[in-house]
């Protein structure tokens, strides 16, 4: 199959493109930058300049490939609403195309007051993952015109090696600019987890497997409360783990400040999946966050 990837040089990209390759498969990699472009490349892939607001270019893309996974978005929180516009404008132009091929969307696990959050819970549009669900509904709609589409929700952290950019690197960041291991509240809120390369790895079998209309769980840890989180990175960082405002860490303050967990059994079971890379607490004590 040939598969055309957007942010193929990010984080869940650059572990998508080898486990593709790896798979038999043909990847052509969108890059916006040179830099992404010779990254997309490094890896064995083909690569096609451009960026989401590209439309016709997606489109062309899109059209001359077996099969998409759309994982590009804008994370600049300042900007967050201009870029779910640009996001869903993406996701249309290539869903446009893309009848009787699979078409795989990222997304993120909703919050469910009380309990774990399952695959066929539906958002209510609130909580940190809002401004998104309508492109989820949007992809999902999809199966209705013949398109195999599918959306893999992720949970709010992707760990892994090399992460430098993600929440626990950020909350990281944050926690040696202040001199504590910050959490919020009473730290009992759980973060639900998963390791890149599980997570990439589903990315795969939803785009080879997952039926027309699939809504999938990319979840390792069903929850990881904060305060143990602070407690792993205090004894790395020498500090001591202290509840802090949410104000005081931003946006990041607004999503450990909501328990959330998330759980994966039924994805699991859909697609034979098994996450076996290690948890976020077995991972953050390896050390690699903090060189």
């Amino acid at each position: 199959m040939r598969v055309f990837v957007t942010g193929a040089s990010g984080w869940i990209g650059s572990a998508l493109v080898p486990e593709l390759l790896g798979a038999g498969h043909e990847v052509v990699g969108l890059a916006r930058s040179a830099a992404s472009a010779a990254a997309v490349e490094a890896m064995g892939a083909d690569v096609l300049r451009g960026g989401l607001t590209d439309l016709e270019t997606l489109k062309t893309a899109a059209e001359s490939a077996d099969g998409v996974v759309h994982l590009a978005f804008g994370h600049d929180f300042t900007r967050i609403e201009e870029s779910i516009e640009t996001d869903a404008r993406a996701v249309e132009a290539m869903g446009a195309v893309l009848a009787g091929k699979p078409f795989v969307v990222a997304s993120g696990t909703p919050v469910v007051p009380g309990r774990p959050s399952l695959e066929d819970d539906d958002p209510d549009g609130a909580g940190p993952v809002a401004g998104r669900t309508g492109i989820a509904r949007a992809v999902v709609a999809m199966a209705g015109r013949g398109v195999r589409s599918s959306v893999v929700r992720l949970p709010r952290s992707v760990h892994g090696e090399g992460d430098r950019h993600g929440f626990i690197a950020r909350l990281i960041g944050l926690d040696r600019e202040k001199g504590v291991s910050a959490y919020v509240g009473d730290g009992t809120q759980r973060w639900p987890a998963v390791h890149v390369l599980d997570a990439a790895h589903l990315f795969r079998l939803a785009l080879e497997q997952a039926r027309p209309g699939a809504v999938l769980h990319a979840v390792g840890d069903e929850g990881v409360a904060i305060r143990d989180l602070a407690a792993v990175i205090g004894a790395r960082l020498d500090l001591v783990p202290t509840p802090v405002p949410a104000g005081e860490l931003g946006f990041l303050g607004l999503i450990l400040s909501v328990d959330q967990p998330s759980a994966s059994a039924r994805t699991q079971e859909l697609l034979s999946w098994r996450p076996t890379r290690p948890g976020l607490l077995e991972d953050v004590e390896k050390g690699h966050y903090f060189g």
